[in-house]
């Protein structure tokens, strides 16, 4: 069978991550070249420069809270996107080992039925993908355009609050500053949408190779030498209502995604005590038997993904986000109607 390559699936996600800085060409980490002078002058000009503006602006608008909570429901996501690129970058090296060793000869399916098995995990990535770009793209559509579309151009207002050290009200200035607000804004969403469905991709991935040795263990019977095979299965290591609506969306797809595939990886990985208990292991020699019983024991414990070690990212936690979202938002509506 053909080498199974596995970054293949995640190629539109890697080429955008090129375009923002963060993912040098080939199996290559960060080096002293024109690639590393890019990322660090885009990522301080349109992702520090823009958050910088923006939050020095906070300072003029405290007296008013609509004005107020408009730039900081905005920021906070903005803001999120300094961490992600920076642990990114941080940990860049090892994401590209880690994508060199799953191309590897031990992590590839070893027969048509595991292909087939694991195209379900591998084409519904891509269809989240696809729905969170849809969404993230619509709400940047509808952030650079409700300017026009409101009749706002007339007066100068920019698609987002922010305190420039230059009159940003009289022209060129006014036109100059709108394309850099969108610039940045742009370059935040490809980094924000990309670096998210990376992570869900590796999670992705990480299930896959669940079901994979699951298959191995639940086939193990079929081969001569049982106790090598087992061996083997160890691995060794308004118009700004639609601008809303669809950026609350986009940022519950985002959670969605690190909920869904962290929960995907605890319960496939659940299933590894009970796919080598499905084996024909009754027929095995007692040293074999004794190996099965080892491992049945170690596996006990499933994978389970954490944020910060602060809590476990399963359906469990998104169903909580989303309550507790909720009340907020009945708080606040009380609020806002008194």
């Amino acid at each position: 069978m053909d080498t199974f390559d596995w970054k293949l699936t995640i190629k539109a996600n890697i080429i955008m991550l090129k375009m923002v800085g963060l993912w040098p060409a080939g199996d290559e980490t960060y080096k002293f070249n024109i690639y590393t002078l890019y990322t660090t002058v885009s990522i301080l000009a349109f992702v520090y420069g823009h958050n910088f503006f923006q939050a020095f602006n906070i300072i003029f608008i405290l007296d008013d809270i609509e004005a107020l909570t408009a730039t900081i429901f905005v920021l906070l996501t903005d803001m999120l996107a300094i961490m992600k690129s920076y642990y990114l970058i941080q940990n860049i090296k090892i994401i590209k080992q880690l994508m060199v060793t799953l191309n590897s000869e031990m992590f590839q399916p070893k027969n048509l039925r595991q292909k087939d098995m694991i195209e379900p995990s591998l084409n519904s990535w891509k269809m989240v993908y696809t729905v969170f770009s849809s969404m993230a793209y619509s709400t940047l559509f509808f952030w650079g355009t409700f300017p026009f579309l409101d009749n706002l151009v007339q007066q100068h207002q920019l698609p987002f609050l922010a305190w420039y050290p230059w009159n940003a009200k009289v022209s060129p200035l006014y036109e100059i500053t709108y394309a850099y607000q969108m610039a940045s804004v742009s370059f935040i969403c490809i980094l924000n949408l990309n670096i998210d469905t990376l992570i869900a991709a590796l999670n992705m991935y990480t299930g896959a190779q669940c079901d994979i040795l699951c298959d191995d263990l639940r086939h193990i019977h079929e081969f001569a030498d049982i106790n090598a095979r087992l061996k083997s299965c160890v691995a060794a290591f308004s118009s700004q209502f639609y601008s809303s609506l669809f950026y609350v969306s986009a940022v519950v797809v985002e959670i969605f995604m690190y909920c869904w595939y962290g929960n995907e990886v605890e319960i496939k990985s659940s299933n590894i005590p009970y796919a080598v208990f499905e084996s024909d292991w009754t027929e095995t020699s007692l040293e074999v038997q004794k190996h099965i019983v080892f491992f049945i024991l170690r596996c006990q414990k499933p994978i389970k993904l954490s944020a910060l070690n602060l809590f476990y990212l399963t359906l469990d936690t998104f169903v909580t986000i989303m309550r507790t979202s909720w009340s907020y938002f009945a708080i606040l509506h009380q609020v806002s109607e008194k």
